[in-house]
């Protein structure tokens, strides 16, 4: 009699069997309604090697965390093609957002619902990514703002300002979005697109809007 033994599974390829089982359940259930029991059944594994491997509940659910705010960001980088015409950079940022976020929901519910709402040390790490986005974003709007004239008319608060509007709306939009049959990424890009680069263009050809009667200087 013989029998073929099979392999065992790499740590790393079992580790993210289980961060995968847990950000589908913490997305679709909630941070505490999510159980570790349901995780490792999911994962196909025993609850104590859960445990063995991601230690307790709230490092599992920081892993999590961790590892969408990163495929998140790496997926808006990738997105923009350096050279691109302003507008065109703008848009492929936005697009590859909302592709990630229609393509990953349960992710985007870890990140925008459920480590929002649970206190420390979760929001934090959220705030992490999103700063760094904001940034993103701002170069973008910076650099935009460059192309039209050499001397940008957009001070530096505008422009931080902006981003962060935008950043905003795009969180937003993007759980309407996930929640909404038959919105599709491009669309939702392209909602926000219009949006907001009338404005932008506007802005940086030094046409910003004014109450009717008042100038740029006055409150």
């Amino acid at each position: 009699m013989s029998a073929v033994k099979g392999k065992r599974m790499p740590r790393a390829v079992r580790e993210q069997q289980m961060m995968d089982a847990a950000v589908r359940t913490f997305g679709q259930r909630g941070y505490r309604a999510a159980s570790m029991d349901e995780i490792a059944e999911l994962a196909g594994v025993s609850k104590p090697l859960v445990y063995l491997y991601l230690n307790s509940k709230d490092e599992l659910f920081t892993a999590c965390i961790r590892r969408e705010a990163k495929t998140l960001l790496e997926a808006v980088q990738a997105g923009v093609e350096p050279g691109l015409p302003a507008d065109r950079q703008l848009w492929a940022g936005l697009r590859a957002f909302f592709m990630h976020t229609a393509e990953n929901p349960d992710g985007w519910a870890v990140l925008y619902r459920q480590a929002r709402t649970h206190g420390e040390p979760f929001a934090t790490e959220v705030s992490v990514m999103r700063d760094e986005i904001v940034a993103f974003v701002t170069g973008l709007i910076g650099a935009a703002a460059r192309e039209v004239h050499h001397d940008p008319a957009l001070p530096d608060r505008d422009v931080a300002g902006l981003a962060q509007a935008l950043v905003g709306a795009a969180e937003a939009l993007a759980g309407w979005a996930n929640e909404t049959p038959g919105v599709s990424a491009k669309e939702a890009a392209a909602t926000l697109m219009n949006f907001s680069w009338a404005g932008l263009e506007n802005l940086m050809n030094g046409r910003p809007w004014q109450p009717r009667g008042q100038s740029a200087g006055r409150g």
